[in-house]
């Protein structure tokens, strides 16, 4: 490596520790139930999080979405209490304990239709990347997230996602998940596209799937695909309004508990 090379690493790695640094004035939502989220999840549930840091704010103000991130939870593999697999910008894909988000907001989606042995697929693919490191240097692919706020047409935020080299936006995004599914050929938002199919004499319409580069994919793609269900960890376990206790002269409207 270079002098060149080595200067341009340095600097990718002090923006990176910028953009990792706290969001001043960052509320969260009400966390889940962390033992409750402990019992449910399944190997091949993909967990989103509502991140707290500089790059977050970015994240969600270019995908308008409330999810900046996206880990993976494989289970009990690794003789510890890691039991998730992220990409992390500066680390790489790393894994996790998911004790790390218990405070935080986060939401789970569960891909439909896979069979046991397929979601261990997915999950291996993840685990077998542990380690893999991101290259910094080229810093146009970070600069876009020191503005959290771009002032850029709504239709052009998530094209700024895909802009530049391509290895800070899979160390930022979620395309090494979409990347995994991608191995068992589960969707997640294709594309649609129109095309004629004959029928004897007739014509019909046909719809072919075509997945999208992983590239393309953030993490608010997976709440909004009809191919993986929302698990909502308060209610997975049963949830009856009725036992709630509220606070004596608290009307429900007001929250009292």
């Amino acid at each position: 490596m270079t002098w060149f090379d080595h200067a341009l690493d340095w600097m990718g790695r002090h923006i990176a520790g910028k953009l990792t640094g706290p969001s001043p004035g960052y509320l969260p939502f009400t966390p889940s139930d962390f033992a409750i989220l402990t019992r449910i999840l399944c190997p091949g549930d993909v967990i989103l999080i509502e991140g707290r840091d500089r790059v977050s704010s970015a994240i969600k103000y270019l995908t308008q979405s409330t999810w900046s991130h996206a880990a993976l939870y494989v289970g009990p593999r690794f003789g510890n209490d890691h039991v998730l697999v992220e990409v992390n910008l500066g680390e790489g894909c790393v894994s996790a304990p998911l004790s790390k988000y218990a405070r935080w907001h986060t939401r789970i989606c569960r891909p439909i239709g896979l069979s046991p042995e397929e979601c261990r697929t997915v999950a291996d693919f993840m685990v077998g990347r542990i380690g893999v490191q991101y290259d910094l240097r080229n810093i146009w692919d970070m600069l876009r997230y020191l503005l959290p706020n771009p002032p850029v047409p709504v239709r052009w935020r998530r094209r700024m996602l895909a802009f530049g080299s391509g290895d800070p936006t899979r160390a930022i995004c979620s395309s090494l998940i979409a990347e995994a599914f991608e191995t068992v050929r589960h969707p997640i938002l294709p594309d649609v596209e129109q095309v004629k199919a004959r029928q004897g004499s007739e014509f019909a319409r046909a719809e072919i799937l075509h997945i999208r580069h992983h590239s393309l994919y953030a993490p608010r793609d997976f709440d909004l695909s009809p191919y993986f269900q929302i698990v909502k960890p308060q209610l997975a376990e049963g949830f009856d309004p009725h036992r709630l206790v509220w606070a004596e002269g608290a009307s429900p409207d007001e929250g009292g508990l």
